[in-house]
């Protein structure tokens, strides 16, 4: 055999072997034919005529993007740092590789732009307490601002919110006036609830003489089961008042 015609075998070998390319279940081929966008394809074997084509491989998988920490200051003019993570997906391969020339490094850029923005709208007490809500936000605006690329964001999540030590100290002496002010709205109002029951009580009673001698006899005995040597208790005027009934203004006086 001629080596030349060996020579050409060889070729066309490398040729067919190089046309054929495998994609996985995830991977989609994005096609130019002499640089004009030429179509999708995959997944499976596809054909690629050699020197006249060439593809670009997207993967459809759900991407796992962690945005670096920011410096964010909140509207109360507190300065924090701010980490969080985003979850997105190539959903139009073709505009992911025409419209722009690194699809995630993009939304990086975007996602920490968009972070920052968002939490310096709020206080620090919402950045603290509104985590899903400022997720939701978050996520709409990058997902609006990731379209035109082809990428669609599936979800975001703050991970880390770091405080300065000052402000982490000034945050445990408000919480902790914040109790204090609390226990003392409690007593006042258990103090205020106590003096409206004995108002009502000391009504009932005088409306019915004869109810407080009971109340006086049922406290002399409780105090008779109290193991005290001594116990001194007063005498109310009402026991009395029955017996000077009885004997009147006109009782003998002293014999002078």
């Amino acid at each position: 055999m001629p080596y030349a015609l060996v020579v050409i075998i060889v070729i066309i070998a490398m040729l067919v072997f190089s046309a054929i390319n495998v994609l996985n279940e995830y991977e989609r081929a994005v096609m130019f034919t002499l640089g004009r966008f030429t179509g999708i394809k995959g997944p499976g074997i596809i054909l690629i005529w050699p020197v006249f084509q060439r593809m670009k491989k997207v993967d459809l998988r759900v991407i796992v993007l962690n945005v670096p920490k920011q410096d964010v200051i909140t509207r109360d003019n507190v300065s924090v740092k701010v980490n969080a993570v985003v979850y997105f997906r190539v959903v139009d391969p073709g505009r992911a590789i025409i419209q722009v020339a690194n699809a995630w490094d993009a939304t990086s850029q975007v996602a920490q732009t968009t972070l920052r923005s968002v939490l310096g709208q709020h206080e620090l007490d919402d950045l603290l307490a509104q985590r899903d809500k400022l997720n939701a936000d978050i996520q709409r605006l990058l997902d609006l601002a990731t379209e035109a690329w082809g990428i669609k964001v599936a979800n975001v999540e703050i991970k880390d919110v770091d405080l300065d030590e000052s402000m982490v100290r000034a945050m445990a002496r408000q919480a902790e006036a914040e109790r204090a002010r609390r226990a003392k709205v409690i007593n006042a109002e258990g103090e205020k609830q106590a003096a409206k029951a004995l108002v009502e009580a000391a009504q009932a009673l005088a409306q019915q003489p004869s109810s407080l001698q009971l109340r006086y006899l049922q406290t002399l005995a409780d105090i008779s089961h109290d193991k005290s040597q001594l116990i001194v208790f007063p005498l109310p005027l009402d026991l009395f008042r029955p017996l000077l009934g009885v004997l009147g203004p006109d009782r003998p006086g002293p014999q002078s």
